[in-house]
């Protein structure tokens, strides 16, 4: 492939799931030597695929006639998030300045029920209780199986890029009446409803990123700006976050670790989604994702 910005992504056909090649806004069809892989099938062998796709010539692909594309992968085994990894966005909640010498804190998505495509409608109870947020986010994808690594050593457990989405439910995080103090947080509610994960367009590789911390992150609903940002206001960097992860749990091909949102969510303002909103998430060099919410 040139040196222009494309990413793998995954489309839908009347056979299954195929996999391609998203230049600017053009889809091409896979070449026949990935075999009618899964994008998750390339990621398990990504030391051997990212030199195929550094060869490949894109001139020689198939442009795809109005792709359904989805969520590039699907799934992926974990979903691991950063909380309160931006400075900007840490000033805005009324927090104490993140110390990035200090361990970064994980939480835990389903991947099978919240990930969803760039495309794909959301939808959020209308009960009354529900409020829900925003939360651009820069999703790291890993190449390879990856336990206690280095931070010096992070960076090549890296596949590539996505842009993601973290919507949460504010609503109902505080719990009432718990048995205990440690069980006031609903996290499962909070961040663990169907949907609540867009992802996409496509993976983007690493060596179209020469620096994740140099990135402009953007989210708006329905055309009005609510985070603009840079993803070097991240606190803990994707080495670390790495590094961090891999002591806690083996991180496998195809994990997705979201590396925290940046200033402009809702909560301060009380400003929260409704259906019919179009909630739009851009980051520099790795794409662009639009969803609709709907109500259930």
């Amino acid at each position: 492939m040139g040196s222009a910005m494309w990413a793998l992504v995954q489309y839908r056909t009347g056979a299954g799931i195929a996999v391609g090649v998203q230049v600017d806004q053009d889809v091409y069809a896979a070449p026949q030597l990935f075999g009618g892989r899964t994008l998750l099938e390339i990621v398990e062998d990504w030391p051997r695929w990212s030199t195929v796709l550094r060869t490949l010539d894109d001139r020689a692909l198939t442009r795809v006639h109005e792709p359904d594309v989805v969520a590039p992968l699907t799934y992926p085994n974990k979903l691991i998030c950063a909380g309160a990894n931006y400075y900007d966005h840490a000033e805005e909640m009324g927090a104490a300045r993140p110390d990035p010498e200090a361990e970064p804190f994980f939480f835990l998505k389903s991947p099978t029920t919240t990930v969803v495509g760039p495309t794909a409608d959301v939808p959020i109870n209308t009960d009354g209780r529900s409020t829900v947020d925003w939360e651009a986010e820069l999703g790291v994808v890993i190449g390879r199986r990856t336990h206690a690594v280095a931070e010096a050593e992070a960076a090549q457990a890296i596949a590539g890029y996505v842009v993601a989405n973290d919507i949460s439910d504010r609503g109902v995080f505080h719990r009432r009446g718990s048995v205990a103090a440690a069980f006031d947080w609903d996290w499962l509610g909070h961040k663990n409803q169907d949907a609540f994960c867009p992802l996409g367009p496509g993976l983007v590789p690493s060596w179209l990123v020469p620096d994740p911390h140099a990135l402009k992150i953007r989210l708006d609903v329905n055309g009005v700006v609510k985070q603009d940002s840079n993803t070097s206001q991240m606190v803990v960097k994707v080495p670390g976050l790495i590094a961090a992860a891999s002591k806690l749990m083996t991180l496998e091909p195809g994990d997705i670790i979201l590396t925290g949102t940046p200033a402009g969510v809702g909560l301060p303002r009380h400003d929260f989604l409704s259906p019919g909103d179009v909630v739009t998430v851009e980051i520099e060099g790795v794409g662009r994702i639009c969803n609709t919410v709907v109500g259930k």
